[in-house]
Parts: structure tokens; sequence; C-alpha cells
């Protein structure tokens, strides 16, 4: 009955890790920016510790649990997970070039340099203390050192995404202040069955299911949630409020009415103002709406507004 739960989890893991892979292509070939090939790296460096790190103790759980010792099963989960942190690390890594990008700041030629001595040294110690007979207990040491990398790293990208630049950001500060904190919350989530883990199947299970689904949430937001589609295909060109209009086939009346609700009226003020009835400045808005992809006049006017289209 075990058995069953893990291979749907699988399965689920397999699901969840393409799934932000391939949002994360069809980002990268749709937008031209470099910033979704960062995002496309990250998906793919997180992915592959899931399945090497994690889901690789499983496989060795399964298959040598019947021939070796539990100490020596143990020994070589412990060494499979921590051969796998490296592309856990370059996974944070990319998540924090991601946060630069994201909020239009540029980091220093250092950062990268700076950042990997760090991580390799404290997993070198990890690895050290795991290989010798420290007493201390090497599942221990990893969970501690997920969960506070984790944590401080997802912290660390979350401020920078949250926090203005000078510079333009390629996606609305109103979705970078949903990203931010939302990251924060699924990085919680995901320590929190570390901290209760002892030898818990159904804990073990819910780590992964929160490993996996967490890392699909960047990819999936800004494919569905974000207003990247008033961003030009080539990489930093805004589209003007003509090219706006155009581009998502508004007509000139649809266009008159856009510029009145960016202008604070009301249906029935633009109603007036453009003698037409009030149905009629209803069903335009609901075509503008369904254009430009939007659900509110408050976010048609925060597109307009943020990118300067009028």
């Amino acid at each position: 009955m075990i058995y069953l739960p893990g291979y749907l989890m699988f399965v689920l893991s397999v699901a969840l890790a393409a799934g932000g892979i391939v949002l994360s292509i069809r980002l990268r070939t749709e937008r031209n920016q470099g910033l979704f090939s960062i995002l496309l790296y990250y998906e793919v460096f997180i992915s592959t510790f899931g399945f090497y790190g994690i889901w690789g103790q499983a496989l060795i759980r399964a298959i040598l649990s019947t021939y070796i010792s539990a100490e020596l099963l143990q020994r070589f989960s412990d060494i499979a997970i921590l051969l796998g942190l490296p592309f856990l690390v370059f996974g944070w890594l990319m998540l924090l070039q991601f946060a630069y990008h994201i909020s239009g700041r540029k980091n220093s030629k250092f950062f990268t340099p700076v950042f990997l001595v760090f991580n390799f040294s404290i997993l070198t110690l990890a690895g050290y203390l795991i290989a010798g007979k420290s007493g201390f207990n090497p599942v221990i040491i990893l969970k501690s050192y997920f969960i506070a990398m984790n944590l401080l790293w997802t912290a660390f990208a979350s401020v920078l995404i949250f926090l203005p630049s000078g510079s333009k950001s390629p996606i609305h500060a109103h979705d970078r202040n949903i990203i931010s904190p939302v990251m924060v919350v699924i990085a919680i989530i995901q320590c929190i069955p570390l901290l209760l883990f002892k030898i818990d199947t159904i804990l073990a299970l819910i780590f992964i299911f929160t490993f996996f689904a967490g890392n699909t949430f960047l990819p999936l937001y800004i494919t569905y949630g974000t207003l990247l589609n008033i961003v030009d295909k080539e990489e930093g060109k805004e589209l003007s409020f003509d090219e706006f209009c155009k581009k998502y086939e508004i007509s000139p009346r649809e266009t008159d009415i856009v510029r009145e609700i960016c202008n604070g009226l009301s249906n029935k003020e633009i109603s007036d103002k453009l003698f037409i009835s009030l149905q009629t400045v209803k069903d335009h808005t609901h075509r503008i709406y369904i254009k430009t992809d939007v659900k509110s006049r408050a976010r048609l006017i925060s597109i307009v507004k943020e990118f300067k289209l009028l």
C-alpha cells in the first residue's frame, strides 16, 4: 500500500517538473528575453536536484534495502543527496540572477564567484562532517543546510524583486508585489515537512510535493498571471499607445474608451462624453478586456499607467 502513493507522487513530480520546464521554454521562445533563459536554467537545475538528490534516495532504498545493512544504506542515501546538492546551489544562483533581472538591477561581477565559493565551502564542510566520525547526524546536517539556504536565498531574491530600482523592470510592479511574498511563503511551506520529518513516508511525500509544486510557481504565474503581454517581443522595447492598440486590434472607438477609463471616468460619464449609450460603453469595455487579457478596469489602467502608454 505504501508503494502506490510513492508511484503516484513520482508521476506527479515528473508532470510538475516537465510543466515548469515547458512553460519556461515557451516564455523564452515567445518573449525572446534573456530573463527567461535564466528561468529555464533555474527549472532545470532544481528539477535535476529533485530527481537526483530526492528521488535518488528512494531508488537506492528500493534497490539496496534487502542487500545491505541499514547503516550502509543510510550512508549511500546521504552521499546521493550530497552529490545532488550542487544542482540545488546552481538552481538558487539562477533564482537570484532571475531576481536581479526581474527587478531591473545589475548584479556585481563578483556576485557569482562569491556565491559559489560560499555555498561550496559549506557543502565541503557538510561532506567532511558526514564522511568523518564527527558524531553529527548526517540527516540533521543535510536538513539544516537545505532549510537555512532555501530560506536565505529565497528571502534575498524576494527582497530584490519587491524593492523598486531605478531601471525599468520587464514585469509590472503589481505582479512583483505578488511574486515576492508568495516565493517566501512557498519556501516556508517547503521547509515545514523537513522540520517535522524523521522517518515518516507521509511527511516525505508531502515534502516532495511541496518541493516540485513550489518550484513551478514562477513560470506558471508569469505565463498566466502577469502583465507581460504589453512588453514587445524585442527585449527592452515598449509599445507606444498607438502600437498597443494596433497590436491588440483595439478599434478607434475602443481606443477612446480606453483613454477615458484611464482618465478616471465611469461608464456613465464616458457614455455622456462620447454621446453613446451606457450599454455600448459596457460592450466595448468587455471587448477591450478580452483583447488585452485583463479582468478589470484597474488592471487595464495599471497597464497603461505603468508603461506610460499615454
